[in-house]
C-alpha cells in the first residue's frame, strides 16, 4: 500500500476541504437555531483550530489578512447602492453622529483599562478600538431583516461608514502614542493625510471618467467571465491604491462602488461580485475563529466574560445617549444601540498595530481579540432581543406557481395604481399576468377573484417564469422610483423585445424614464390633478367645454416643457446632475392684482 505523503499544494487543498466541511456543518446548524450564519463561521474556525492540523494555525493572522478581501468586496457592494448625491446628503449624519459616537464610546470604554492599571495611552487606544463596531456583521443583519432603509438602519450605517474612515487617523494615533512616536514629526503626519486625500481624489476621478467606458467596451465582448474579472480587478485596484496611501482597503472598494452606483452596469457588476463576496466574508469569520489564542482565553476566561458584558453594556448605553442627543426617537436610539453594541473587525487591525508599537503586550492583544470575537458572537442574541422588543409585522411569503402565467401583458405591481391600470385590459378579456411582492395584497386580490402571482419583479427568474419571454408589453406600476428603474433596466437588458410602460413618481422621474427609452412614462398624479382642475373651473361657473379647453392648453404646455427638459437632460454629459438641476417652472404666469 503506497504511503500518503502530500506535497505542500496538496496539503493546502486538504486544509481547504476541511474548512469547507466544517463550514457546511456549523453554518446551517446555527442558522437553524436562529443564531445566524456569522456565528456558524466563527465556531467553524474555532473547531478547525482544535481538530485540524492546519498550517495556518501557527500564523492565523496571515489567513485573516487574506480573508479581509471579504470585507473589501462587502464594502464595494454597499457602495454600489449609494449614489454620490445621496452620500452627500448624509454627510451631516456620517461626520456628526459618527464622530460623536466614536469619541464618546472611546472615552467611556477607556476608563476600565485605565482603572485596571494600563497606561493612559494604551487605555485610549483600547477604548477607541472597542468603540468601533462590525460593519460586516451589522450590515449583513440589516440586509437579512430588510431594514437597511429604516431610520435605525440608516443611522447605524452612517456611523459604520465614519468608522471605516476613522481607522486611518486611529492608526496614526497609535504611532504617535507609541514609545517611538516622538520620532514622528508633524510634517510626516500632514504628508500622510495629504497623500490620503490625493489618493481619494485620484480614485474618484478614475471612477467618474474611466470605469463606465471600460465596462462598455468589455460588455461588447459578451463574455461573462471577462466582466467578472474586470469587476474583481476594479475592486482590487481601488483597495491597493488606498493601501499605498496608508488607508484601509475597504474604503477604496467603497469609493469604487459609489463611483459605479449610477452606471448602467451596476446590477451586472453586483451580480458578478456577489458569490465572491459571500465566500470571502465567510472565510473572514472563519479566520477570526482561527485567530483566537485559546490558551489565553482559557487562562483569562472570567476576565473576558466580565469585560464583554461590561464593555457592551457601556457601549450600548453611550450609543443610546448619543442618538438621543441627535434627536432620534427612543425606538430608533434603542435599536441603534442594540445593533452597534458589539465590537468590530477593525479592532483586530488596531490592536495588532498597538501591540507591534509596544503600547501593550501580546497577551493583552490576545485578550482584546477574544473580547471582540465573543462580542460579535453575543450580538446575535442582541438581535433576538431587538426582534422581541420591536416586533415588525411579519411579512408573509408564498410558494408561487407560475404554471398558468404567460399573458400578452405583464403588470408588475398591483397596488392602487396597478389595480386601476389592469381594469380596462381585463374588461377586454386580454391575457394579462400580474405579479406583486406583497403577500397580503396577493391574498386580498384572490378574495375578489383576481389572480395575482406572488413574486419580486426585480428578479430575472421571476419575470421569466411570469412569461416575459412570450409577452408583448410590460407595465411597471410599483411605488418606489428606484425599484421601477431597476425593473426597467432588467427588462431592457434581458427582455428587450418588450414594450415598456411605467409609472413615474414625479416629473424628474418621468424625464429619467423617457431618457431610458421607456415607451410611455406616466406621472402617477397628473391625470387626477387635471381632472380636479377641470371640476374646479366648472364649480366656479365655467361651462364644461371651456373648462376642458383651458385644462387642455395647460396640459399641452406641460407636455412641451417636459419634452424640452427631456432633450436637455439627454444631451448633458452628466445626465443625473442635469436631472437634479431641473427646477419647478410655472405653466402659466400668475395674474397680478
Amino acid at each position: 500500500m503506497p504511503s500518503f505523503d502530500p506535497t505542500a499544494l496538496e496539503l493546502r487543498f486538504w486544509e481547504a476541504l476541511g474548512l469547507i466541511v466544517l463550514a457546511c456543518i456549523f453554518v446551517p446548524l446555527f442558522r437553524r437555531f436562529g443564531l445566524g450564519s456569522i456565528i456558524g463561521y466563527l465556531v467553524a474556525g474555532i473547531a478547525a483550530s482544535l481538530v485540524l492540523p492546519l498550517s495556518v494555525s501557527e500564523h492565523p493572522e496571515e489567513l485573516l489578512h487574506f480573508a479581509e478581501f471579504g470585507i473589501v468586496l462587502f464594502l464595494f457592494v454597499i457602495g454600489l447602492e449609494f449614489r454620490p448625491a445621496r452620500l452627500w446628503e448624509m454627510r451631516g449624519t456620517i461626520f456628526g453622529r459618527g464622530l460623536a459616537k466614536v469619541l464618546a464610546c472611546g472615552v467611556v470604554l477607556a476608563i476600565a483599562p485605565l482603572l485596571f492599571g494600563l497606561s493612559w495611552q494604551a487605555s485610549l487606544i483600547i477604548g477607541l478600538g472597542l468603540a468601533l463596531s462590525s460593519t460586516a456583521l451589522v450590515v449583513q443583519v440589516l440586509d437579512e431583516k430588510g431594514e437597511r432603509g429604516s431610520q435605525y438602519g440608516q443611522a447605524s450605517f452612517s456611523v459604520l461608514l465614519f468608522e471605516d474612515l476613522a481607522i486611518v487617523p486611529l492608526l496614526l494615533l497609535v504611532q504617535l502614542l507609541s514609545p517611538t512616536g516622538e520620532e514622528m514629526s508633524l510634517g510626516h503626519n500632514l504628508l500622510a493625510v495629504g497623500i490620503g486625500i490625493l489618493a481619494i481624489g485620484l480614485l474618484i476621478a478614475v471612477g467618474r471618467f474611466a470605469l463606465e467606458p471600460m465596462f462598455r467596451i468589455l460588455a461588447r465582448t459578451r463574455m461573462p467571465e471577462i466582466m467578472t474579472a474586470s469587476a474583481l480587478g476594479v475592486v482590487i485596484a481601488a483597495a491597493l491604491l488606498m493601501d499605498l496611501a496608508g488607508m484601509s482597503y475597504a474604503m477604496g472598494a467603497f469609493i469604487a462602488g459609489v463611483m459605479l452606483a449610477e452606471s448602467p452596469y451596476r446590477h451586472e457588476v453586483e451580480a458578478d461580485i456577489e458569490p465572491f463576496r459571500g465566500l470571502f466574508l465567510g472565510l473572514f469569520f472563519i479566520a477570526v475563529g482561527l485567530s483566537l489564542d485559546l490558551t489565553s482565553v482559557i487562562d483569562n476566561w472570567l476576565l473576558i466574560l466580565v469585560a464583554v458584558a461590561l464593555f457592551m453594556t457601556l457601549k450600548g448605553v453611550t450609543i443610546y445617549g448619543v442618538s438621543r442627543l441627535f434627536r432620534s426617537s427612543q425606538e430608533t436610539s434603542a435599536r441603534t444601540a442594540l445593533a452597534l453594541a458589539q465590537h468590530g473587525e477593525f479592532g483586530f487591525v488596531l490592536f495588532s498595530a498597538a501591540a507591534s508599537a509596544a503600547l501593550f503586550d501580546a497577551e493583552t492583544a490576545s485578550i482584546l481579540v477574544a473580547i471582540v470575537t465573543l462580542s460579535m458572537a453575543v450580538s446575535s442574541l442582541l438581535d433576538r432581543v431587538d426582534r422581541w422588543l420591536f416586533k415588525a409585522p411579519k411579512s408573509q411569503s408564498i410558494d408561487e406557481d407560475f404554471s398558468d402565467a404567460g399573458g400578452s401583458v405583464l403588470i408588475v405591481g398591483f397596488g392602487r395604481f396597478g389595480q386601476i391600470v389592469a381594469q380596462p385590459l381585463l374588461a377586454e378579456r386580454l391575457s394579462v399576468t400580474i405579479i406583486d411582492n406583497d403577500a397580503e395584497r396577493v391574498h386580498e386580490a384572490s378574495r375578489f377573484g383576481s389572480r395575482v402571482h406572488f413574486g419580486d419583479g426585480t428578479r430575472r427568474d421571476v419575470l421569466q417564469a411570469a412569461g416575459a419571454m412570450e409577452a408583448r408589453l410590460v407595465i411597471v406600476c410599483v411605488d418606489e422610483p428606484d425599484t421601477c428603474d431597476q425593473i426597467v433596466e432588467l427588462v431592457q437588458r434581458d427582455f428587450n423585445h418588450l414594450n415598456i410602460l411605467a409609472r413615474a413618481y414625479d416629473r424628474i422621474h418621468a424625464i429619467k424614464l423617457i431618457n431610458m427609452d421607456v415607451k410611455s412614462a406616466v406621472r402617477e398624479t397628473i391625470d387626477a390633478a387635471f381632472c380636479v382642475g377641470t371640476h374646479a373651473l366648472t364649480a366656479l361657473g365655467y361651462c364644461e367645454t371651456d373648462a376642458m379647453e383651458i385644462v387642455e392648453r395647460v396640459r399641452s404646455r406641460d407636455q412641451a416643457l417636459l419634452e424640452s427638459q427631456t432633450i436637455t437632460a439627454r444631451g448633458a454629459p452628466d445626465r443625473q446632475a442635469a436631472l437634479e438641476r431641473i427646477l419647478p417652472e410655472p405653466l402659466t404666469k400668475a395674474r397680478r392684482r
